[in-house]
Formats: structure tokens, C-alpha cells, sequence
């Protein structure tokens, strides 16, 4: 790896039955790595597993000790791990009552916060918690955390995701700062629309409009280009890596302005109600 002089031979990615997710694994798979398929979806994980000649492991990555466990089995069967890229991720959407809401809109559960902080959050911190260790006694390993766009700007009528994301990418930020001296290079991921099921598109389509229910999406992108960007500049050294090159202009008109930001988000949700 030309980020941090690890040659990875094995790598974990959660979330990787369908996605993103899965995307990262047949291109990890195509770089000669092993790759280990986890994802709450048992069958889908093995599915992927088959394909790329990995192995699957169904996972809850709120589950702490579950996660703990699949790591131990993991180095003991396949071998340490180097590269653990925490991709798993949920969203459900805003309930009636807005930003307040309890309820999610899309997908209602009882208590959407929650399930954003813990698979959102709490997840990669597992993770980190159960696989640095092992890095540093090793002296290199790859920790690549997925957040997204609204980790940086805003996801308007989804304030969990939204907020959870933020805190995706202050965590990385610290792992970044903690452990990069120390030979753990550190991405996070924070793509903009990608052509998946969490933006209410399938896993395998080649559309690139009719996300988020037929509303205005600023350039959805396949799976697949995204993990390319993801891996290349990750192998880079990169720590932001940001899929979609618009974001950075967002970021910046954020940061210049943030009054006028606000404003202009609240703008673009009343014409999204419209």
C-alpha cells in the first residue's frame, strides 16, 4: 500500500453483501486480497463470498461482542487483519415530526436514533476497538470508515443519518490523529448519491436518476466507480476521500457562510415539499 507501506493480504469489509459495500469487495478480491464478506444479510454476504473466492460471516456490527468474536475467528481461520473497512451503514428517514422525530419515515422502527448512533457509530468504534491492537503490534494496518456527503454538509428529512455521519467523521478524524504516527492509515469515505438500496434504487441497477423517490439528485453514481476512488485513494494515503468532486465546493460555501447556507438548504427543502 503506498499510503502506509502495508501490503495487505486480508481485508474485512462489513456491509458487504450489497452496495458499496459489495463493490469494495470484488475490487478488493481483484487486487489479490482476501476478502472477508460480513453483513447482517447472511446470504447475501455468502453470495459474495462465493463470487470472489472470500469467506462471509452474517454480523450484526452493533453487536459488540459479535464483532469481537468474528475478528478472533477471522485471524485464527484466515489470518490478521490487515485492511477493516466499516462500511455497514443505515438510514430511515425523517417521521412527521421532523428532526424530533422518534419514528422513522422510509423504514419505521421504534427508535431510528438509536439505530443510527449504534450501526452508524458505534459500529466503527467497535471495530476500531477490536482490530488496532492487533495493528500496532504489527506496526501497519488500513482503517477505512464509511460516513457520507451528510457527514459533511446535511441530508434534509433525515437528521439521524445526518447527525450520526458528523460524528463517522469526527471519529476518523481522531483515529487519524491517534494512530497515524504509529503506521494505521486512516480513510473515511463520505460519497455523495450512489445507485443502491439506500437511496431506494437496486443493488444492481445501471440508473443513474430515480434515487431518493424520483426527486432531483446531484449526480447519483454506481457502486462499482465509487469503490475504485475509494480504493485508489486510500492506497494513496488519502483521508478524506470524497466520491463525488461537488462535495468539496459545498464544503467550502458552507464553511464560508454558514447563515447563508442554512438558508439555502431550508430553500431547497421547501421546494423538495413542493
Amino acid at each position: 500500500m503506498t499510503g502506509s507501506g502495508l501490503k495487505a493480504k486480508v481485508a474485512v469489509v462489513t456491509g458487504g453483501g450489497h452496495g458499496i459495500g459489495r463493490a469494495l469487495c470484488r475490487r478488493l478480491a481483484r487486487d489479490g486480497i482476501t476478502v472477508v464478506v460480513a453483513d447482517l444479510d447472511g446470504a447475501a454476504a455468502s453470495k459474495v463470498a462465493a463470487e470472489i473466492e472470500g469467506s462471509a460471516h452474517q454480523l450484526d456490527v452493533s453487536d459488540e461482542a459479535a464483532l469481537i468474536a468474528m475478528v478472533k475467528d477471522v485471524e485464527a481461520s484466515v489470518g490478521p487483519i490487515d485492511m477493516f473497512v466499516s462500511n455497514a451503514g443505515v438510514g430511515f428517514g425523517d417521521g412527521e415530526s421532523g428532526a424530533v422525530s422518534a419514528d422513522g419515515g422510509m423504514n419505521p422502527i421504534d427508535d431510528r436514533w438509536s439505530a443510527c448512533w449504534n450501526v452508524n457509530v458505534m459500529a466503527q468504534v467497535y471495530a476500531a476497538r477490536a482490530v488496532i491492537p492487533g495493528m500496532l503490534e504489527r506496526g501497519a494496518g488500513y482503517i477505512i470508515n464509511t460516513a457520507s456527503a451528510a457527514g459533511l454538509l446535511s441530508q434534509i428529512g433525515d437528521s439521524a443519518y445526518s447527525a450520526s455521519k458528523h460524528a463517522s467523521v469526527g471519529f476518523a478524524e481522531s483515529l487519524a490523529i491517534d494512530y497515524g504516527d504509529r503506521g494505521i492509515q486512516v480513510s473515511v469515505v463520505c460519497p455523495q448519491a450512489v445507485a443502491t438500496r439506500m437511496i431506494g434504487m437496486g443493488d444492481d441497477s445501471n440508473a443513474t436518476e430515480g434515487g431518493f423517490k424520483g426527486n432531483d439528485v446531484d449526480g447519483i453514481m454506481q457502486a462499482e466507480d465509487v469503490a475504485d476512488i475509494v480504493i485508489d485513494q486510500a492506497l494513496a494515503g488519502r483521508f478524506m476521500i470524497l466520491t463525488h468532486p461537488q462535495v468539496a465546493t459545498y464544503m467550502q460555501r458552507k464553511s464560508g457562510d454558514y447563515d447563508r447556507w442554512v438558508g439555502g438548504m431550508r430553500k431547497l427543502r421547501r421546494s423538495l415539499l413542493d
